[in-house]
């Protein structure tokens, strides 16, 4: 029996690159995607280290043929599909009144469109293998969070689409797992765009508090053996989740206080 193939789109650092080699290690074969050449030839030697069967496609998979391509040489490679892990993901930290609005426009273009145009090329090959499509959504879809207007507004779309593709799949044997990291170190806060559309740079959060993208991925490729539907990861990720649904108004004034602590910098890990 061949092995399974998982592609994963911004597979050159973080949960997506954690993820390549949790999954490569339990006998996937793996394709990632990413836009830095250095960081895919990185990614590619470590993989290449551990021994797995790979490829890198230089891609942005918020372009469309991009998206369509990195399906194809995938399946070219390997020979099907089993498992697609939507992970190409940019964040913002601005307050909505100063960001322009090209950075709503990036945020929705990788984080939404990415998700929705490999999905799109990646079903027919998992209706055949009756794989799993997996999003890497965040708390942010669950409870909007200021300063991440553009982020939280990506991310609630990512978990309808999401939602919605899962209802339709039902009867045809294709999983649909939501999963939310939680408060994760990876480099997704330093890559952050200001107002301007500049990368942040320091993450004002403490990372070596959060749960590692090592421990994530694990808990991931777990959930997808498992075809699990969602994922909420780490205590504090799922107490937003709880409070945000049954308690609606204070979830509102915490989240208000803890953005004011970040806004001056006070370590809010």
């Amino acid at each position: 029996m061949p092995s399974p193939t998982v592609l994963i789109t911004g597979g050159t650092s973080g949960i997506g690159r954690a993820c390549a080699l949790a999954f490569g290690r339990a006998g996937y074969q793996v394709a990632i995607t990413g836009r830095d050449e250095t960081k895919l030839a990185e990614t590619a030697q470590a993989l290449a280290a551990a021994g797995v069967a790979h490829l890198t496609v230089r891609a942005d998979v918020g372009d469309e043929a991009a998206a369509e391509r990195a399906v194809q040489e995938t399946v070219a490679r390997f020979g099907g599909l089993d498992v697609l892990l939507n992970n190409a993901g940019i964040s913002m930290r601005a307050r909505f009144q100063d960001a322009d609005l090209e950075v709503i426009k990036r945020l929705m273009q990788t984080n939404f469109f990415g998700t929705v145009f490999s999905t799109k090329f990646a079903l027919p090959h998992l209706l055949k293998s009756k794989g799993t499509v997996v999003g890497i959504s965040s708390i942010a879809g669950y409870r909007g969070l200021p300063g991440r207007t553009g982020y939280s507004a990506s991310k609630f779309a990512m978990n309808g689409f999401l939602e919605a593709l899962r209802t339709e799949l039902l009867d045809q044997g294709v999983n649909v797992l939501t999963a939310a990291p939680g408060f994760t170190a990876s480099n997704i806060r330093n890559t952050a765009l200001a107002a301007d559309g500049s990368a942040q740079g320091e993450s004002p959060r403490d990372e070596g508090a959060m749960m590692s993208s090592e421990a994530v991925a694990d808990e991931i490729l777990r959930a997808v053996q498992q075809r699990k539907r969602t994922l909420v990861l780490t205590g504090q990720g799922k107490l937003v989740v709880f409070l945000n649904k049954w308690l609606p108004g204070l979830s509102d004034k915490l989240v208000l206080n803890h953005f004011r602590k970040e806004e001056k910098g006070v370590d809010v890990g």
